[in-house]
């Protein structure tokens, strides 16, 4: 039960918070480079200057786990036929996807130079990771095939893709005129682990007999410490991680500080003030990739096996049990794959965002915000839209309640505050409140939970903040 949970709120590229966008904090240049906050120094110290994290599912809620809000004693009890899995069947789209990120920020840096010249040193911890699992494909493995018989199901968009590594970014902006801004960040990057499957071609035939045919044309590049076992006969028999890698302090410090995957990337933005009141903003994000050179595992299959036709549904009527179904299934796809001796680097892209803001400001202190940012996650196209509400008072209170389309939600709330008190400023965000709940019951105890939730996108952190501009503007805040 605590997997399932954990992928319904299963989305460290990007990292983006869309109530962040209008508050007068130093991480919102990460958005926009052109960006800066209105103070004339920050630092950022490791861990508690930030942490984000972000999760992202398009296709299942904390509801649809739950049926009438009882956790049962079977782990997919939510699976029984009848209105409720009929719903979740309904809710499946072509492409179902499930991100989880996040970074830590180990080091920041953001100061002025001169007049209007503002310059930044950050130094982040990420992970990225995503996952796609084909609507037939889900829709098969509970329904069964009766649907599909004499078919040939295409599922070329299952794919997966994980990468942990380290950026350097330093970005500068400036004013190119009165009302004009500009900034870039370029970044250096350095791969830690990583894995990638090139889906070339996967496509299952259900048979008159009511058995699987799958033909596979894939390959899963792997760079991390890993130990490959293989069959006497050659397939692949089993993956591992290097336990020995981690045991000596040497060891992990050796794999952290690898320089052998590099990588770069680049941010770039701008700010248009129109009137003292109105403005627009832009900003293309990550694009960059990491080619990865060392600890290489590269598996491929290009293959064609029959397996049989057991469904979830079995697994529900107990004829056998849900781990034997699933063991089967990878077992067989795992012993078609072999390893590539002469297997070579390959590339791992970051997922590009594109923003474009607008901004009205009645007054100083209070700012309407208009923000729509578009992700690209490999052939996926994430976008979203947030209106928000604004209050920066000078530089001791910065604070936002937005709502934001997004996710094939229309009902995410977010909110967020930052308190500045002397050099010391604290700030917390969050982009998803949950609005609806729900009580689910185990046993005799029952416990609250968010009824319609599948994403989570927030920050916490701490900055030192020195100083105000010299010259205030409207644009700043």
């Amino acid at each position: 039960m605590t997997l399932l949970v954990a992928v319904t709120i299963s989305d460290a590229s990007a990292q983006y918070s869309q109530s962040l966008y209008f508050m007068n904090l130093p991480q919102r240049n990460s958005l926009n480079p052109a960006l800066r906050p209105g103070n004339r120094l920050y630092v950022g110290l490791p861990i508690v200057s930030g942490v984000t994290v972000n999760l992202d599912n398009n296709f299942l809620n904390f509801s649809d786990l739950f049926i009438d809000g009882i956790i049962s004693d079977s782990t997919i009890s939510f699976l029984e036929s009848g209105e409720h899995l009929d719903g979740i069947l309904a809710g499946l789209k072509d492409k179902n996807s499930i991100e989880a990120q996040a970074a830590v920020q180990l080091f920041g840096l953001g100061f002025s130079v001169g007049k209007d010249l503002w310059v930044t040193l950050d130094i982040t911890e990420r992970v990225d990771g995503n996952f796609v699992l084909p609507g037939d494909l889900i829709r098969l493995g509970i329904n069964g095939n009766e649907a599909y018989i004499g078919k040939s199901i295409d599922l070329s968009s299952l794919r997966t893709d994980f990468k942990y590594y380290h950026e350097i970014g330093i970005g500068l902006s400036k004013n190119l005129t009165e009302r004009i801004r500009v900034g870039v960040r370029g970044k250096i990057l350095f791969g830690v682990a990583a894995g990638s499957l090139d889906n070339n071609d996967l496509r299952l035939r259900v048979n008159e007999d009511y058995t699987h045919t799958l033909f596979a044309d894939m390959a899963f590049n792997i760079s991390g410490p890993v130990n490959v076992y293989m069959n006497e006969e050659g397939p692949l028999d089993s993956l591992s991680i290097d336990e020995s890698r981690f045991k000596t302090t040497e060891g992990i410090i050796s794999l952290l500080t690898n320089t052998g995957n590099p990588g770069m990337g680049i941010d770039a933005g701008f700010e248009y003030r129109i009137t003292d009141r109105i403005a627009i903003s832009a900003a293309v994000t990550d694009l960059g990739f990491i080619r990865w050179k060392t600890d290489r595992v590269n598996l491929l299959t290009k293959t064609r096996f029959d397996f049989n036709g057991l469904t979830m549904q079995d697994v529900y009527d107990e004829t056998v049990d849900f781990e034997d179904v699933i063991n089967w299934t990878l077992d067989s796809l795992q012993n078609s794959f072999y390893v590539n001796d002469e297997s070579s680097p390959f590339t791992t892209f970051l997922s590009p965002g594109v923003t474009a803001a607008a901004s009205y400001s009645p007054v100083k202190a209070f700012t309407f915000g208009l923000l729509s940012h578009t992700k690209f996650i490999g052939r996926q196209v994430r976008q979203s839209l947030t209106l928000s509400g604004n209050m920066n008072l000078g530089y001791a209170l910065s604070a936002t309640c937005s709502y934001t389309a997004v996710n094939h939600r229309y009902d995410n709330l977010g909110a967020g505050i930052a308190f500045r008190g002397g050099w010391l400023q604290l700030y917390a965000l969050i982009d998803n409140i949950p609005v609806r709940w729900t009580k689910v019951s185990s046993g005799d105890s029952s416990f609250p939970m968010p009824e319609d939730w599948n994403t989570l996108h927030a920050r916490l952190g701490m900055n030192l903040s020195f100083g105000n501009k010299v010259k205030e503007r409207s644009s700043d805040l």
